[in-house]
């Protein structure tokens, strides 16, 4: 099969092409996993950071990709969730105990860092982390709900945010346009507030309905009671905190943040930054439930998803894109 994989951990601004195409053996699923015939597989900022070692591959080589959908072309002994060529995903959680906190316990495995991914034409994952994918959307669109969207379900519920309370999101790519619709109807009479640098993440999110658009550290009209960031730097974690309301929670949303602008956090002011009982919370991975609730969610709304498509073999150009910040929508790889 052919496949793209990552040899060795480099540097994205020193090295355009890090992943290679290879060609490899079709893998064969163990008892209780499923083959899946890789149709699409998106482009996810995590995926920069496993190439960048913030978040380190378990094994090298390895094929990247955790936001999956494919048919499923073979079953191990003892599977009975699928008939072969049913539809299904495969987002971050790879496999894990299946126990409620499954996503902090050792045993959890991403897909495309602990495990090979979807970067691929084939590949093979337990059946309890596949997921069946809702008829409204296409392969393209159903990518990106893997994990952008997953994580993103996750992160809005860690917010406890209230129908009518106001809520941010910092940072505007895969994730956050997915987060402002899933707001919009989860919580009808909540405000969103998008913080952005680009002007034109600021458009589309006004296109979206987002109720005001600013740069990162503009003032809202009203303080939030809850913020996501979805960056992978730190200015906008300060500039969050400054613009909560007392008592409010700031989510982040990321695996690893870059040190760019580490030094930023020095200048943390107790009193504007987290005084009045501010929160702040982090999001870490993602479980069965966050996936198996949210696409339903998804396909009832049903969300807009923005893609952008890519061959399998310019998945480095796919890459390049995200790192230099074209972040409308989301990037996916098409594979067949």
């Amino acid at each position: 099969m052919r496949a793209m994989v990552l040899r060795s951990l480099t540097q994205l601004a020193h090295n355009s092409k890090p992943l290679s195409l290879v060609k490899m053996p079709k893998p064969v699923p163990a008892p209780g996993e499923l083959l899946i015939s890789v149709s699409t597989c998106g482009v996810c900022h995590t995926e920069l950071d496993e190439i960048e070692g913030r978040t380190r591959p378990t094994l090298l080589p390895i094929v990247p990709g955790h936001e999956v959908v494919g048919q499923v072309a073979a079953q191990g002994e003892g599977c009975r969730r699928f008939a072969t060529g049913d539809r299904v995903g495969v987002g971050w959680i790879h496999s894990s105990s299946g126990a409620v906190d499954e996503n902090l316990s050792e045993s959890f495995r991403a897909t495309g860092r602990d495990a090979h991914g979807g970067y691929a034409e084939y590949m093979t994952v337990p059946e309890a982390y596949a997921f069946p994918i809702p008829d409204v959307f296409s392969d393209a669109e159903a990518a990106p709900l893997l994990c952008a969207g997953g994580v993103g379900y996750r992160a809005l519920r860690l917010t406890r945010l209230e129908n009518g309370q106001v809520l941010g999101l910092t940072g505007f790519g895969g994730s956050a346009h997915l987060v402002l619709q899933l707001s919009k109807h989860q919580f009808p009479k909540s405000p969103v507030f998008v913080f952005a640098r680009s002007e034109k993440e600021r458009h589309f999110a006004l296109e979206l309905g987002a109720d005001w658009c600013g740069d990162t550290e503009d003032e809202p009209p009203q303080l939030a009671h809850a913020i996501i960031d979805t960056t992978p730097v730190w200015k906008p974690v300060l500039a969050a905190l400054e613009h909560l309301r007392p008592g409010g929670r700031l989510v982040i949303n990321a695996i690893r943040k870059e040190n760019s602008d580490r030094e930023l956090m020095a200048g943390i002011r107790y009193e504007d930054h987290l005084w009045l009982e501010k929160e702040i919370k982090s999001v870490a991975n993602i479980t069965q439930r966050d996936i198996a609730e949210f696409l339903p969610i998804a396909a009832k709304i049903p969300l807009k998803v923005a893609t952008q498509s890519y061959p399998l073999e310019c998945a480095n150009d796919a890459l390049q894109d995200l790192y230099r910040g074209d972040l409308r929508g989301a990037k996916v790889l098409v594979i067949k």
